[in-house]
């Protein structure tokens, strides 16, 4: 009795397909977190030793979702397989001709439907892929920063970003062969002019492209240093596939193409051992030459007394329309930017400390005006 109850049908298809329709998608939704939690510690044990600093569940946050989508695809695909009715109904039909004879073929929902799937699982296959490198990546980044060496903190992001780069190539290609049924060694050999003109279009990435693989053999910079380019001063955050992200000194995320790093003029701020500080002081006329000399030395007495500074130089420089020039040259040690500022007021202080001290004044600019009173 329980038989032919299952057996009777309904739409063009038994109750016994609806059944099993019914539990393949209530097992898939229910248990899909279990299921992916599982997949992803026998993936996680292959990764054990090389990420042992690295939690489980850091690991699980990254190819929980993507495990997820897979089983409720999968799922989701078997359960619909299990109906007949309306899997068979021809949705359009197509010619086709085999030696000169022309063959009428159909297209059924099923077919398309099949299509649908296996381009939603081979989907899901390359994303848990792509999560996968995030992982590789994660686990060297931690690696990287324990190091002092800063060229790692900028080669693994970059490593990251091709290497994903790669996935997409490939799966693009596998979804036109599997999926569209498409030639792919046919689909490049015959692009011809147009592939030419992609190529032409791509000029510009290939080059950036170039230019990060430059930038990683020269190494004229790391991720944390300070540079200048073309009149652009920020710290180096991160290297990429295409371009460079450099944070400015006001906190603005300025990015250039890797071409116009290596093409424009660089400077490493960073390295360099010391930074240059020049300017001139204008006192006024009124002020004596003992005077000057006195306020030079003692200008000169606290710059070589300085645990931060060197090769310094105060001279009497030039006549000015309204002042005695006084140039003041030092070299700081390169220290924190911050600290160097603090270096630059220090010294400004003392130098308005000098000035009053001794008598004189800083000048600006002035008129006088000179009148012969004729005597009457």
């Amino acid at each position: 009795m329980d038989q032919q109850f299952f057996k009777q049908v309904f739409w063009g298809n038994t109750l016994q397909a609806y059944f099993m329709f019914a539990i393949i998608i209530l097992l898939g939704l229910v248990f899909k977190r279990i299921v992916s939690r599982f997949l992803s510690h026998l993936l996680f044990k292959l990764f054990r030793k090389f990420a042992d600093e690295i939690t489980f569940e850091a690991f699980v946050a990254l190819l929980l979702k993507p495990f997820e989508f897979f089983i409720t695809v999968s799922s989701i695909y078997l359960a619909i397989n299990q109906l007949k009715h309306p899997l068979e109904v021809v949705l359009f039909h197509y010619h086709k001709t085999i030696e000169k004879v022309k063959i009428i073929q159909g297209f059924t929902l099923g077919e398309l439907l099949d299509k649908l799937f296996l381009f939603l699982i081979i989907l899901s296959v390359f994303w848990i892929f792509l999560r996968i490198i995030d992982f590789v990546a994660h686990v060297f980044m931690y690696k990287a920063a324990k190091s002092a060496n800063k060229a790692d903190d900028q080669l693994v992001p970059f490593l990251k970003e091709l290497f994903k780069f790669f996935v997409y190539f490939i799966g693009f290609f596998v979804l036109l062969g599997y999926v569209f049924e498409v030639n792919a060694l046919s689909l490049i050999t015959g692009l011809g002019i147009g592939g030419i003109a992609i190529a032409l279009a791509a000029k510009e990435s290939l080059e950036n492209l170039i230019g990060s693989f430059t930038i990683f053999i020269d190494k004229p910079f790391t991720v944390g240093d300070l540079v200048k380019v073309d009149g652009v001063e920020g710290t180096i955050e991160k290297v990429g596939f295409r371009s460079t992200i450099i944070r400015s000194t006001d906190k603005t995320t300025i990015i250039i193409p890797n071409r116009a790093m290596i093409d424009g003029v660089l400077e490493n701020l960073t390295r360099r051992n010391y930074r240059r500080v020049k300017f001139n002081i204008g006192v006024t006329y009124e002020t004596s030459s003992e005077t000057i000399k006195t306020i030079i030395a003692e200008i000169n007495t606290f710059l070589n007394a300085h645990p931060h500074t060197s090769d310094n130089t105060v001279t009497f420089d030039s006549f000015g329309d309204s002042a005695l020039n006084i140039q003041v040259l030092y070299l700081v040690e390169n220290i924190d930017y911050s600290e160097y500022l603090k270096i630059k007021e220090e010294v400004n202080f003392k130098i308005i400390e000098y000035v009053n001290q001794y008598g004189s004044e800083f000048a600006y600019p002035t008129q006088r005006t000179v009148t012969d009173k004729k005597k009457e």
